[in-house]
């Protein structure tokens, strides 16, 4: 299963039922959990950590020391959970001395041209289109959708169950359950189609609405609005996970 093309380096971790294609390249110091396939021309450098039954393909480079000049060559990751689509050219950085670990958790298409920057945190179950680029230490959470073309500022927050229109770039944080569009980007409603495919009640949707219609057209300071949401709404884990969200936001959310 492994091309006699392919480099692998003696130090190298590599589980059962791998499949690596020609010119795979594999550093020391790199861990391969089991049932992936690695296709041609792949990357895996120093400090990679892929689970099991990963896709990568063409191109991709995953491991690559960080594009940030504060780096001096320190022990750290770039860590994939299992599941993963990661498509051809994307690149994924390992961290920094400011987290130590990039990390990608499990069952997410990243599509082609995906940059991935150091200490990144995407949850399980995400989507990423082509070519958007994430700047370091950003956190995106469970089955987001950032669609092709965005550009993220560095430490920005993506909530879960979001959909992030094409060609987007923001600097603010952006939470969860919604739509967020248009240029500049601002809250374009809720996340209707994506939360009852994902099995969301009719009853929680709409709490979720009546959440964000208090947050977004109240006309009041995000913190008395919180606390009218607090005040109004049934706290479900749902509402909770906005108000906490909202809350802790360090960039402020989007408008």
């Amino acid at each position: 299963m492994i091309s006699p093309l392919a480099y692998i380096h003696p130090e190298a971790k590599i589980g059962e039922n791998v499949e690596i294609g020609p010119f795979v390249y594999v550093d020391k110091n790199v861990i391969i959990g089991d049932n992936n396939k690695i296709m041609p021309n792949v990357n895996i450098l120093y400090g990679s950590r892929i689970g099991s039954g990963n896709t990568i393909f063409p191109g991709a480079v995953i491991g690559a020391v960080p594009q940030d000049l504060k780096f001096k060559g320190e022990e750290t990751t770039a860590e994939i959970g299992d599941n993963n689509l990661i498509r051809e050219n994307v690149t994924i950085n390992r961290g920094t001395a400011a987290k130590g670990i990039t990390k990608v958790g499990s069952g997410n298409l990243l599509m082609e041209g995906v940059h991935v920057a150091h200490d990144a945190q995407i949850g399980n179950g995400c989507i990423i289109g082509n070519a958007t680029k994430m700047a370091g230490e950003i956190v995106i959470d469970d089955h987001a959708i950032i669609s092709a073309a965005i550009l993220m500022h560095q430490f920005c927050h993506v909530g879960g169950y979001v959909m992030v229109q094409g060609g987007s770039r923001f600097s603010k944080d952006i939470p969860p359950y919604i739509i967020a569009g248009r240029d500049p980007i601002t809250y374009c409603g809720i996340n209707i189609i994506g939360l009852r495919r994902r099995g969301f009640s009719n009853e929680i949707i709409e709490n979720i609405h009546n959440t964000y219609r208090i947050i977004y057209q109240s006309g009041l300071n995000i913190s008395d609005a919180l606390q009218k949401v607090e005040a109004e709404v049934e706290m479900t884990p749902e509402i909770q996970y906005i108000v906490d969200f909202v809350r802790s936001s360090e960039r402020g959310i989007i408008k």
